[in-house]
């Protein structure tokens, strides 16, 4: 049932409906909504943050553990969504912030190797892979806790930077290795474009944090590479997965949560809204990023809606036929991110129809009006089911699909939040179409 509050969904003409105050307002109040569902029983008290069920209330171990395994990406994740609270005022956001600070700088971090474990329980590693996307996210965490000013947040930024610089960051080609034992033997020749694009995010997010351009610079050379280099030559469809010197992969099968096969158009959503950040922060004199943005959106909303029933497959083969047909709550939250961005930039029927269409059916699907927070997966008729998540494990996706519509596109939500006097604020931009669009 589609929520009272919400506006008509279906309604497309007068003004977008991000410069309507009754629009914001909703946006607000469902940011605010998720806060509620997860706060008030996320700390574990044996550190790190615990999994919450459908009811919001805290998942036990699983069978054969001996308590909960916590990854890397969720402790980080949480970091960065509670700096984000502390900037919307929100009371108790700073016990949250600390709680996660200290678990990756005490637990999540090795302290013989260097590095941070992908997962840990009470009281040692349960996975110490080394992995470039949870070092992504370490990044991010400690430059959004950097912006709300935790006393350790310079401590964590200088020791993951210099992580990724020794480790990881390969000059050659502009993007990161993948993955690393605990003592830092490369474990394959696997390359993969989603840690590189969250740490596209994270560079970002870094660079706004110290003003260093040594991140912004990373940024645009992993964005050319995924981007204007592979995404382009594939008909702007992102490729996932690549060998050690970054040729495409098509025929790779990996698991279904952060290695997909085919191609996900969820990603291809959030490459736009990252390209248009990137070339705001890149003073725009990288022309080529919003036509990339633009490409990728209509591409990802063309081959990736589900007609009839909609929301967004999940995967698609490389014929551009649906592949795992389940509908996942991350690729409407990066729809909703990157229709509000490139609709800031080029104020067309297009993006704001999109916007509508996405929010509508998030708020009638995805949004769990009774417990609280979002589905992570539906099943091709549209009904909540747990096979690849379990419970509600994100708050990320879904509080920055509500708080990106309200804060100008070329900046991350931390900084927008940091600089805003208030979120009726909005910034209005333009692009210009080039000969070179095509």
């Amino acid at each position: 049932m589609m929520s009272p509050i919400a506006p008509n969904w279906a309604e497309t003409d007068g003004p977008r409906f991000v410069t309507r105050q009754g629009h914001r307002q909703w946006l607000l109040g469902q940011a605010n909504d998720l806060l509620d569902f997860f706060q008030p029983h996320l700390i574990n008290p044996a550190g790190g943050f615990h999994t919450l069920d459908n009811v919001g209330a805290p998942m036990l171990a699983k069978s054969g553990q001996s308590s909960v395994e916590r990854q890397i990406h969720d402790t980080t994740r949480m970091v960065h969504c509670f700096a984000i609270a502390k900037l919307m005022g929100r009371n108790g956001a700073d016990d949250l912030v600390d709680h996660g600070m200290d678990f990756l700088w005490t637990r999540h971090r090795d302290m013989k190797n260097g590095g941070y474990f992908w997962g840990v329980d009470d009281t040692s590693p349960t996975n110490s892979a080394k992995q470039a996307y949870g070092h992504a996210f370490v990044l991010l965490a400690a430059s959004s806790a950097k912006v709300v000013g935790h006393p350790d947040a310079d401590r964590l930024l200088a020791d993951v930077r210099q992580v990724l610089l020794r480790y990881f960051w390969d000059p050659e080609f502009g993007a990161t290795r993948e993955e690393f034992s605990d003592d830092w033997q490369e474990i394959s020749n696997y390359r993969g474009q989603n840690s590189n694009m969250h740490l596209t995010e994270a560079l970002m997010a870094a660079f706004e944090a110290t003003e260093d351009r040594e991140f912004l610079d990373m940024a645009r050379r992993i964005a050319s590479l995924i981007i204007k280099r592979h995404a382009r030559e594939q008909g702007w469809r992102v490729a996932e997965h690549f060998g050690a010197n970054w040729r495409v992969d098509i025929d790779y099968v990996g698991d279904p949560v952060f290695r997909p096969s085919g191609i996900t158009p969820g990603h291809a959503l959030e490459w736009a809204r990252l390209l248009v950040q990137l070339w705001g922060l890149g003073s725009k004199s990288d022309d080529w990023m919003p036509i990339a943005a633009r490409h990728l959106f209509h591409n990802a909303v063309g081959s990736g809606w589900a007609p009839g029933t909609g929301g967004f497959y999940y995967t698609l083969g490389w014929d551009n036929a649906p592949d795992r047909t389940d509908r996942f709550w991350w690729p409407c939250a990066e729809g909703i991110g990157a229709a509000a961005a490139l609709g800031a930039l080029e104020n067309v029927p297009f993006y704001e129809a999109w916007y509508r269409r996405i929010w509508g059916f998030a708020d009638a699907h995805l949004i769990d009006h009774n417990y609280g927070g979002w589905y992570c997966e539906l099943d091709e008729n549209l009904r909540p089911v747990n096979r690849v998540f379990n419970g509600k494990p994100d708050l990320y996706h879904a509080l920055q699909a509500c708080l990106i519509p309200l804060l100008p596109p070329v900046a991350s939500i931390t900084r927008g939040l940091g600089r805003a006097k208030s979120l009726d604020q909005f910034e209005n931009l333009e692009i210009k179409r080039t000969e070179h669009e095509k």
